[in-house]
Protein backbone atom coordinates (compact mmCIF):
# COMPACT_ATOMS: atom_id res chain seq x y z
CA UNK A 1 0.00 0.00 0.00
CA UNK A 2 0.70 3.71 -0.79
CA UNK A 3 2.10 5.82 2.06
CA UNK A 4 0.74 8.36 0.47
CA UNK A 5 -3.08 9.16 1.81
CA UNK A 6 -6.48 10.89 0.71
CA UNK A 7 -8.29 12.98 3.40
CA UNK A 8 -11.47 14.25 2.81
CA UNK A 9 -11.82 17.29 5.57
CA UNK A 10 -15.63 19.06 5.72
CA UNK A 11 -15.33 22.93 5.86
CA UNK A 12 -17.98 25.28 7.41
CA UNK A 13 -21.34 25.59 5.17
CA UNK A 14 -21.25 29.39 6.44
CA UNK A 15 -20.50 30.27 10.41
CA UNK A 16 -16.19 29.56 10.36
CA UNK A 17 -15.97 28.17 13.94
CA UNK A 18 -18.11 24.86 12.49
CA UNK A 19 -14.79 23.47 11.54
CA UNK A 20 -13.47 20.67 13.65
CA UNK A 21 -10.11 20.66 15.78
CA UNK A 22 -8.92 18.03 14.55
CA UNK A 23 -10.20 19.00 10.31
CA UNK A 24 -7.90 22.16 11.78
CA UNK A 25 -5.00 19.84 12.53
CA UNK A 26 -5.61 17.65 9.19
CA UNK A 27 -4.77 20.69 7.00
CA UNK A 28 -1.83 22.11 8.64
CA UNK A 29 -0.10 18.20 8.50
CA UNK A 30 -0.87 18.02 4.73
CA UNK A 31 1.59 18.58 2.19
CA UNK A 32 -1.27 20.13 0.04
CA UNK A 33 -5.25 20.75 -0.01
CA UNK A 34 -7.18 20.63 -2.98
CA UNK A 35 -9.98 23.60 -2.96
CA UNK A 36 -13.32 23.63 -5.09
CA UNK A 37 -12.49 27.36 -5.04
CA UNK A 38 -9.02 28.38 -4.40
CA UNK A 39 -10.45 32.08 -3.30
CA UNK A 40 -12.92 31.13 -0.89
CA UNK A 41 -10.89 28.57 0.36
CA UNK A 42 -8.09 30.84 0.90
CA UNK A 43 -10.22 32.86 3.24
CA UNK A 44 -10.95 30.07 5.58
CA UNK A 45 -7.05 28.98 5.65
CA UNK A 46 -6.21 32.95 6.56
CA UNK A 47 -8.49 32.78 8.97
CA UNK A 48 -6.86 30.30 10.72
CA UNK A 49 -3.89 30.95 9.32
CA UNK A 50 -2.71 28.09 7.61
CA UNK A 51 -0.25 28.28 4.71
CA UNK A 52 -0.49 25.63 2.76
CA UNK A 53 -0.19 25.28 -1.32
CA UNK A 54 -3.48 25.10 -2.86
CA UNK A 55 -4.09 22.79 -5.74
CA UNK A 56 -7.66 23.49 -7.55
CA UNK A 57 -9.89 20.48 -7.98
CA UNK A 58 -13.08 21.47 -8.81
CA UNK A 59 -16.18 19.97 -11.12
CA UNK A 60 -14.40 21.20 -14.73
CA UNK A 61 -11.14 19.62 -14.08
CA UNK A 62 -11.17 16.88 -12.05
CA UNK A 63 -11.37 14.33 -14.43
CA UNK A 64 -7.88 15.92 -16.04
CA UNK A 65 -6.23 16.13 -12.81
CA UNK A 66 -6.99 12.14 -11.71
CA UNK A 67 -3.91 10.95 -12.84
CA UNK A 68 -1.42 13.56 -11.64
CA UNK A 69 -2.98 13.33 -7.97
CA UNK A 70 -2.67 9.52 -7.67
CA UNK A 71 0.98 9.95 -8.42
CA UNK A 72 1.49 12.59 -5.73
CA UNK A 73 -0.63 9.97 -3.83
CA UNK A 74 1.52 7.26 -4.48
CA UNK A 75 4.78 9.11 -3.98
CA UNK A 76 3.61 9.18 -0.54
CA UNK A 77 2.29 12.80 -0.67
CA UNK A 78 -1.07 13.63 2.01
CA UNK A 79 -3.43 15.34 0.18
CA UNK A 80 -6.39 16.94 2.14
CA UNK A 81 -9.56 17.49 0.32
CA UNK A 82 -12.06 20.70 1.02
CA UNK A 83 -15.13 21.67 -1.33
CA UNK A 84 -16.19 25.58 -0.58
CA UNK A 85 -18.51 24.25 1.84
CA UNK A 86 -19.74 21.23 3.52
CA UNK A 87 -18.34 17.31 2.91
CA UNK A 88 -16.52 16.95 -0.29
CA UNK A 89 -17.96 14.34 -2.30
CA UNK A 90 -21.75 15.52 -1.21
CA UNK A 91 -22.76 17.08 -4.22
CA UNK A 92 -19.62 17.87 -4.62
CA UNK A 93 -16.47 17.05 -6.12
CA UNK A 94 -14.27 14.23 -4.49
CA UNK A 95 -16.06 10.63 -5.81
CA UNK A 96 -14.58 9.99 -8.71
CA UNK A 97 -10.79 10.46 -6.75
CA UNK A 98 -12.01 8.46 -3.60
CA UNK A 99 -12.95 5.71 -5.94
CA UNK A 100 -9.67 5.78 -7.97
CA UNK A 101 -7.77 5.69 -4.44
CA UNK A 102 -9.39 2.66 -3.13
CA UNK A 103 -8.94 1.09 -7.17
CA UNK A 104 -5.09 2.25 -6.63
CA UNK A 105 -5.06 0.64 -2.63
CA UNK A 106 -4.34 4.55 -1.27
CA UNK A 107 -5.87 5.41 2.28
CA UNK A 108 -8.36 7.04 2.46
CA UNK A 109 -9.97 9.12 5.42
CA UNK A 110 -12.68 11.20 5.91
CA UNK A 111 -13.32 13.23 8.92
CA UNK A 112 -16.90 14.14 9.98
CA UNK A 113 -18.04 17.68 10.29
CA UNK A 114 -20.15 19.73 8.47
CA UNK A 115 -23.08 18.42 6.30
CA UNK A 116 -26.03 21.12 5.30
CA UNK A 117 -28.73 18.72 4.85
CA UNK A 118 -28.42 17.11 8.29
CA UNK A 119 -29.31 20.18 10.36
CA UNK A 120 -32.28 20.76 7.72
CA UNK A 121 -33.45 17.48 8.21
CA UNK A 122 -33.13 17.31 11.92
CA UNK A 123 -34.89 20.45 12.17
CA UNK A 124 -37.73 19.89 9.61
CA UNK A 125 -39.95 18.00 12.37
CA UNK A 126 -40.06 15.08 9.67
CA UNK A 127 -39.03 11.62 10.10
CA UNK A 128 -35.79 11.17 10.00
CA UNK A 129 -35.05 7.41 11.06
CA UNK A 130 -35.41 6.98 7.27
CA UNK A 131 -34.52 9.71 4.77
CA UNK A 132 -33.55 9.71 0.98
CA UNK A 133 -31.02 12.66 0.26
CA UNK A 134 -31.46 13.70 -3.39
CA UNK A 135 -29.16 16.14 -3.89
CA UNK A 136 -29.89 18.43 -6.65
CA UNK A 137 -32.55 17.18 -9.29
CA UNK A 138 -31.16 16.96 -13.16
CA UNK A 139 -32.07 20.46 -14.80
CA UNK A 140 -33.38 19.32 -17.46
CA UNK A 141 -32.80 15.52 -18.94
CA UNK A 142 -34.37 13.37 -16.33
CA UNK A 143 -36.13 15.77 -14.69
CA UNK A 144 -39.42 14.62 -15.53
CA UNK A 145 -38.44 11.14 -14.88
CA UNK A 146 -36.70 11.80 -11.79
CA UNK A 147 -40.10 13.20 -10.02
CA UNK A 148 -42.23 10.98 -11.40
CA UNK A 149 -40.15 7.81 -9.94
CA UNK A 150 -40.37 9.83 -6.58
CA UNK A 151 -44.28 10.29 -6.40
CA UNK A 152 -44.15 6.88 -4.53
CA UNK A 153 -41.33 7.54 -2.24
CA UNK A 154 -42.61 6.69 1.31
CA UNK A 155 -39.41 8.24 2.83
CA UNK A 156 -38.77 11.74 3.94
CA UNK A 157 -36.63 13.19 1.07
CA UNK A 158 -34.24 15.87 1.01
CA UNK A 159 -32.78 18.24 -1.86
CA UNK A 160 -30.57 20.54 -2.41
CA UNK A 161 -31.43 23.52 -4.45
CA UNK A 162 -30.01 26.94 -6.12
CA UNK A 163 -32.40 30.15 -5.63
CA UNK A 164 -32.70 31.24 -9.12
CA UNK A 165 -34.71 27.10 -9.59
CA UNK A 166 -36.27 27.15 -6.11
CA UNK A 167 -39.37 29.13 -7.44
CA UNK A 168 -39.81 26.34 -10.69
CA UNK A 169 -38.85 22.94 -8.22
CA UNK A 170 -41.48 23.84 -5.44
CA UNK A 171 -43.81 24.59 -8.00
CA UNK A 172 -42.96 21.23 -9.35
CA UNK A 173 -43.08 19.54 -5.96
CA UNK A 174 -46.68 20.57 -5.95
CA UNK A 175 -47.55 19.71 -8.89
CA UNK A 176 -46.32 15.94 -9.02
CA UNK A 177 -46.42 15.57 -4.68
CA UNK A 178 -49.33 17.86 -4.37
CA UNK A 179 -49.93 21.58 -2.42
CA UNK A 180 -50.51 19.77 0.42
CA UNK A 181 -47.35 17.64 1.46
CA UNK A 182 -45.34 18.77 4.26
CA UNK A 183 -41.93 20.25 4.15
CA UNK A 184 -39.52 22.12 5.40
CA UNK A 185 -37.30 24.95 3.36
CA UNK A 186 -33.85 26.39 5.09
CA UNK A 187 -31.68 28.65 3.71
CA UNK A 188 -28.42 30.52 4.75
CA UNK A 189 -27.84 27.46 7.28
CA UNK A 190 -25.38 28.80 10.27
CA UNK A 191 -25.29 32.16 9.10
CA UNK A 192 -26.80 35.60 10.20
CA UNK A 193 -29.83 35.49 7.92
CA UNK A 194 -30.84 31.84 8.92
CA UNK A 195 -34.20 30.63 8.06
CA UNK A 196 -36.37 28.20 7.88
CA UNK A 197 -39.73 27.51 6.72
CA UNK A 198 -42.41 24.91 7.33
CA UNK A 199 -45.68 24.17 6.40
CA UNK A 200 -47.20 22.73 3.23
CA UNK A 201 -45.43 23.10 -0.05
CA UNK A 202 -47.71 25.15 -1.16
CA UNK A 203 -47.44 27.59 1.56
CA UNK A 204 -43.91 27.39 0.84
CA UNK A 205 -43.94 28.54 -2.34
CA UNK A 206 -46.38 31.68 -1.47
CA UNK A 207 -43.59 32.46 1.00
CA UNK A 208 -41.01 32.52 -1.55
CA UNK A 209 -42.97 34.14 -4.15
CA UNK A 210 -43.49 37.38 -1.82
CA UNK A 211 -39.98 37.04 -0.14
CA UNK A 212 -36.47 37.65 -1.34
CA UNK A 213 -34.94 34.94 -2.65
CA UNK A 214 -31.02 34.22 -1.79
CA UNK A 215 -28.62 31.75 -0.68
CA UNK A 216 -28.59 27.91 -0.94
CA UNK A 217 -31.67 25.96 -0.29
CA UNK A 218 -32.28 23.09 1.52
CA UNK A 219 -35.65 21.15 0.83
CA UNK A 220 -36.68 18.79 3.09
CA UNK A 221 -40.08 16.96 1.64
CA UNK A 222 -42.43 14.32 3.52
CA UNK A 223 -42.70 10.70 1.77
CA UNK A 224 -45.83 9.27 0.58
CA UNK A 225 -48.43 9.27 3.34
Amino acid sequence: MSTGKLILVPTPIGNLEDITLRGLRMLKEADAILAEDTRVSGKLLKHYDISKPLWSYHAHNEHRQLDQLLKELQAGKILALITDAGTPAISDPGFLLVRACIKENILVDCLPGATAFVPALVKSGLPSDAFCFLGFLPEKKGRQTALIKLQTEEKTMVFYESPHRLLKTLQQFCEYFGEDRKCSVSRELTKMFEETVNGTLKEALIHFETHIIKGEFVIVVQGKP
